[in-house]
This record gives structure tokens, C-alpha cells and sequence, in this order.
């Protein structure tokens, strides 16, 4: 008897707890809109005005918050506070430009990778032969800016360490320092150097054919969460075999 009654208590525990454990997709569904995480200072991938966000993983959002029927709410973030923000329950996802890499996933689900690109480095108009090498670049009297808490702070700490290293809480404030001479060299992706390339006519990437690292973009889910997860995976296969991904590459100047 003691056995059965003890048996029966730990059953009926697991299944409560079965029961009473969250399931965030079916939560986004009665809630009726989903919340997106992202830094908004990541151009082409994410861009806060003051008002709207804009972008490549703004527009994906989007599409998702479309695909499920329901609204998409943003929430802004920092590139430090990513995780923690996800962890506190501030958003259902973490979105912009997010490098997949091992110390995320061991923190969170990663979502499969979209676009691979490497790191490289962002310099003014004509000083590209000065900083084309991280040899030349790690120097004590080269000024490199980096944005706090993202990889490419980590980057410029592994590789860069004899360099004088800046540190910007916004992203956007980087391009602006190589532009009036306040850091040398800006630790980038090959995306965004492409981008400000184009657009601002004083910068211009460097290694972007030839970039010092590879890897992927990819979406952040709360730990745990696979049924969420497996449904992000489920609608990005559906963006490539229907070209929308594409289209809002091009859109936004990644094409």
C-alpha cells in the first residue's frame, strides 16, 4: 500500500507539473501577437528611429507574426541584455542580426542559420591597405570600436588585445566613430560593412571577400521551448522554397 499511495502521489505530481508547464507558441496564440527582442541599432538587419523598426529581421518578424495570425510587438534590447531579457520573459524571441554560437545555444535555442557571413572590418575611404590584417590592426596606437556585449567585442578581445580597444553601448554610434576619425578600425560583419559602404561613400569595408571568421545568423527561443522553435524552423524553410526570404534581402539592400 505504501508503495502504491507513494507511486500514485509521483504520478499525479509529473502530471500536474506536465499540465501546469507553459507552452510559450500556444500562449502567443490567446494572447493573440508575439514579442520580438531586438537591439535596433544593427542596419540592415535592425534599425529603431525613435519610432519604428526597420529591417531585414523586422520584416521577418513580420512575416512569422503573419504566418501564426496574430500581431507583432517589438521590444528594444540591448546586444548585453539579449539573453537575460529572453531568460526574464520580456520577449518570446530575440531577433537582428544574432550570431549563432555555442555559449547561446548552451543558454537558449538557437533556430537554424540564415546567411553566412564572416567578420571584417570597417575603415574610412582610402585606408583600406593600412588595415587589412589583423597583424596590422593589433597595434597599441590603432583605435578599435566595437559594440558592447556582441561578438564583435569578443572578437576584438581574442584577436586585437594590444590594440586600444573602444567600447559604444549602441551599434550605430560605431560607423560614426570611423567616419570623424574617433577609432580607426570598426570590428563588423561582412553584411553591415557592405551596407555602410554603400550607403556613406566616406567608409569602406575591408576583408569583406576574404573575412577573418564564418558563421550564421540565426533567431534566440527561450530554453526549452521546441514546439516554438520547431515552428520558426518550419516557417523559414517556408521563406526559402517560396523566395520571400530573398525578397526582403532584397528590400533591404542584402542582395
Amino acid at each position: 500500500m505504501k508503495f502504491t499511495a507513494s507511486f500514485l502521489l509521483l504520478a499525479s505530481t509529473m502530471a500536474y507539473s506536465t499540465i501546469a508547464q507553459a507552452d510559450r507558441l500556444e500562449d502567443i496564440q490567446k494572447q493573440g501577437y508575439i514579442t520580438v527582442g531586438t537591439t535596433g541599432d544593427y542596419k540592415p538587419f535592425s534599425y529603431y528611429d525613435g519610432s519604428t523598426f526597420s529591417g531585414y529581421d523586422i520584416d521577418v518578424a513580420k512575416y512569422f507574426a503573419t504566418e501564426m495570425g496574430v500581431e507583432v510587438k517589438f521590444v528594444q534590447t540591448t546586444w548585453k541584455d539579449l539573453l537575460k531579457g529572453l531568460d526574464d520573459d520580456k520577449y518570446d524571441i530575440a531577433m537582428g542580426g544574432i550570431t549563432r554560437r555555442i555559449s547561446r545555444q548552451m543558454a537558449a535555442e538557437q533556430s537554424q542559420g540564415y546567411m553566412t557571413f564572416g567578420k571584417c572590418f570597417l575603415v574610412t575611404q582610402g585606408s583600406e591597405s593600412l588595415f587589412d590584417t589583423l597583424e596590422k590592426v593589433n597595434k597599441p596606437e590603432v583605435k578599435v570600436g566595437v559594440n558592447i556585449g556582441g561578438t564583435n567585442e569578443k572578437f576584438a578581445d581574442q584577436y586585437l588585445s594590444k590594440a586600444t580597444i573602444v567600447r559604444f553601448e549602441n551599434n550605430l554610434d560605431v560607423p560614426k566613430a570611423v567616419e570623424t576619425g574617433t577609432v580607426d578600425v570598426m570590428v563588423t560583419e561582412t553584411p553591415e560593412a557592405l551596407y555602410y559602404q554603400v550607403i556613406n561613400k566616406n567608409l569602406d569595408a575591408v576583408r569583406e571577400e576574404n573575412p577573418f571568421t564564418k558563421s550564421q545568423f540565426g533567431y534566440l527561443i527561450p530554453e526549452g521551448e521546441q514546439r516554438l522553435l520547431n515552428t520558426v524552423n518550419f516557417m523559414m524553410d517556408e521563406m526559402k522554397l517560396k523566395g520571400v526570404d530573398e525578397t526582403l534581402m532584397a528590400n533591404n539592400s542584402l542582395k
